[in-house]
């Protein structure tokens, strides 16, 4: 399994009240296959290669949520970084026996994220191919400040997007900027997620939060099967330059996007 460059993502997880309906779902949606992790943790596989992880929620208070983490070399560095930027530690690192150490945090806006240091296990062993993760963009009110922090938080060299074209802007004009590694000339084809705004045609009480997509074969067909495992389309099927998406909800509420890529 590769190491992963630092900042990008490289795994995402589920926080489920009932982990074995959330296998039933996903099962079905993604074709996912399952095999027992750590206590009430079930690792998602897709074709045999680590894709990602469900597990059962331990408090109730906790939100039904996917959760996105980024890779970093020094995960204390990271932590210090974060309280010095403006962020919040939630979980300071923690060690995950021999498979790596994690912590999790917020960025000035609210949004919740993870940090993982790798051991053996390094992180998704397939992207960017359907049933896999593709894609993680944060959703904020404080656009200045959250801005700022992940750049010097991750190292992000980011690029504003003119008009709609990443996954999740949905109408010309939207304020959306793309986040590329440090290193790399900013722009789509470096971009490793981005941050887009919440506008005041949502409710106020709407926190900010991280969307993260999965590649389809099939777009309109995935929110169909969604539908049919008791879900919900949250935003129906539309295209964009990257392909066509749709921003979908599981028969438990946690929420995550599709992305159909566009035929080459």
């Amino acid at each position: 399994m590769a190491a992963f460059a630092q900042s990008a993502p490289c795994w995402v997880d589920v926080q489920l009240p009932d982990l074995e309906a959330g296998k039933r779902f996903y099962g079905e949606l993604f074709g996912w296959t399952f095999r027992a992790g750590d206590g009430p943790y079930a690792d998602a596989l897709s074709d045999g290669a680590l894709v990602a992880a469900l597990a059962a929620k331990q408090d109730g208070r906790m939100p039904t949520a996917w959760g996105v983490y980024f890779a970093t070399d020094d995960i204390a560095a990271s932590v210090a970084r974060i309280r010095e930027h403006g962020g919040q530690v939630i979980t300071d690192p923690v060690r995950s026996g021999r498979a790596g150490v994690l912590a999790q945090a917020a960025d000035p806006g609210g949004a919740v994220f993870g940090l993982w240091q790798a051991g053996d296990r390094k992180g998704f062993q397939k992207q960017n191919e359907p049933g896999s993760f593709c894609w993680t963009e944060v959703y904020t009110r404080r656009k200045d400040e959250v801005d700022a922090f992940y750049e010097e938080v991750f190292g992000f060299r980011s690029a504003a997007l003119d008009d709609a074209g990443a996954p999740g802007t949905a109408e010309s004009g939207v304020d959306f900027r793309m986040w590329s590694p440090a290193g790399a000339e900013p722009g789509p084809d470096t971009a490793v997620g981005g941050r887009s705004v919440i506008t005041d045609a949502f409710p106020a009480e709407m926190p900010s939060y991280f969307l993260s997509y999965f590649a389809v074969a099939d777009c309109d067909a995935s929110a169909e099967t969604v539908k049919r495992l008791g879900g919900r389309v949250s935003a129906p099927p539309f295209d964009i330059p990257y392909g066509r998406m749709a921003v979908l909800q599981d028969d438990q509420g946690a929420v995550f996007g599709v992305l159909q890529p566009p035929v080459s």
